[in-house]
């Protein structure tokens, strides 16, 4: 058993510095927490992650060497290897993966340095090499640099000069995607999580050696991408990762979904689902098809109490340029035409801006408790 040794993951030039130690098993790291004097981990480990909580109380993942080696060199089998931009901070998967790639193909990443906007973005850009090129963003991010690309064309520019952009962390609405393909952006979709060392499925297809199954409704993951459990929760470990009769060691997602011919189709959180009137409502089916109305792209849907109802939703945006009430019936209408009137959100909420995260997802626990109180 070794000790585990923090860093600021806010700080990913620390992290960068400290990784190949972590990676070698002499050092592993303890990202986005403070551990207690007597957490130790499993010999090879390489780092323990705090989720992001966006949900409810942040997990604290053990991820061993192996792990994300076989990550790095399964994404490098699909989409190749070159220069990462690093816009995401290094104490979440995704950042740290981009670093774990970079030191894997002997590149050194380019960091965009303090907030993100489009005139970050493209500097970041234009100091990589001519070499392939390659970076991570969250929907958030994305949505950001295609608001500004129609006035600012060297964002344009910069979108198309990467050999994959990686999108994961929430869902990517379609319309979204098939705009940044028409500015040049060549976009790779990633299903994944800490427990999987990142993204494991790219554009629906899992990576070489990860296996994805449907067991009643819900996604499970094999492979060596796996995280070995959570630091300090031998129960939960064993309600989340278990062995089958063939020794197999899946990850139960908590994610509905299916696979069909090899394609993976993820429907949304287990347990994101109300019961309005006796009738089971999926929330994350609601807000996907809430963001595709002009002007609520970045909305987040959430349940509320309702006297009648027993729970109802209601939408949650950031001030824009749109109508609310027009935006709302809208929404409505959008969503009684695929899922029922039942399903339909009985009020939209505006303000100057959302709680979010720093991995840049909306923060729901935050807005959970706003909403309570």
């Amino acid at each position: 058993m070794t000790a585990l040794h923090p860093i600021d993951g806010a700080d990913a030039r620390a992290v960068q510095a400290a990784l190949p130690a972590a990676l070698d098993g002499s050092r592993p790291l303890a990202l986005g927490f403070v551990p207690d004097a007597g957490d130790t981990v499993p010999d090879g480990t390489a780092v323990v992650i705090a989720t992001s909580g966006s949900s409810g109380i942040p997990k604290r993942v053990v991820l061993s060497a192996d792990a994300l080696r076989a990550s790095g060199e399964a994404t490098a089998a699909r989409i190749g290897q070159g220069q990462w931009m690093l816009a995401l901070p290094a104490g979440y998967v995704a950042g740290l993966q981009v670093l774990a790639r970079s030191l894997a193909a002997g590149e050194r990443p380019v960091v965009l340095e303090g907030r993100f906007t489009p005139e970050a973005f493209v500097g970041a850009t234009a100091a990589m090499h001519s070499g392939r090129r390659y970076t991570s963003l969250v929907p958030a991010q994305l949505r950001t640099l295609l608001d500004a690309a129609d006035d600012l064309p060297a964002v344009r520019s910069a979108l198309a000069a990467y050999d994959a952009i990686l999108i994961g962390g929430q869902w990517l609405e379609h319309h979204q995607r098939d705009r940044a393909e028409e500015l040049g952006a060549r976009i790779v979709s990633t299903y994944g999580s800490s427990e999987t060392s990142g993204g494991c499925v790219y554009d629906g297809v899992p990576l070489d050696g990860v296996r994805v199954a449907s067991v009643d409704g819900e996604l499970r993951i094999a492979g060596p991408t796996l995280a070995s459990g959570y630091l300090g929760d031998d129960e939960l470990t064993g309600r989340v990762f278990g062995t089958d009769a063939d020794a197999v060691r899946w990850y139960r997602t908590g994610d509905a979904g299916g696979v069909t011919d090899g394609v993976v189709e993820v429907r949304g959180r287990i347990d994101n689902v109300i019961v309005s009137g006796g009738i089971n409502i999926s929330l994350d089916q609601v807000e996907r098809i809430v963001r595709t109305v002009p002007g609520l792209e970045g909305a987040v849907v959430m349940a509320i109490p309702d006297e009648r109802w027993g729970e109802a939703s209601e939408i949650f945006v950031a001030h824009g340029a749109f109508d609310p009430e027009q935006a709302l019936h809208e929404a409505r209408a959008r969503v009684a035409a695929e899922l029922g009137k039942h399903a339909r959100p009985v009020g939209l909420e505006s303000s100057p801006e959302l709680p979010m995260l720093a991995s840049g997802k909306p923060d729901r626990e935050m807005l959970r408790r706003m909403i309570l109180d």
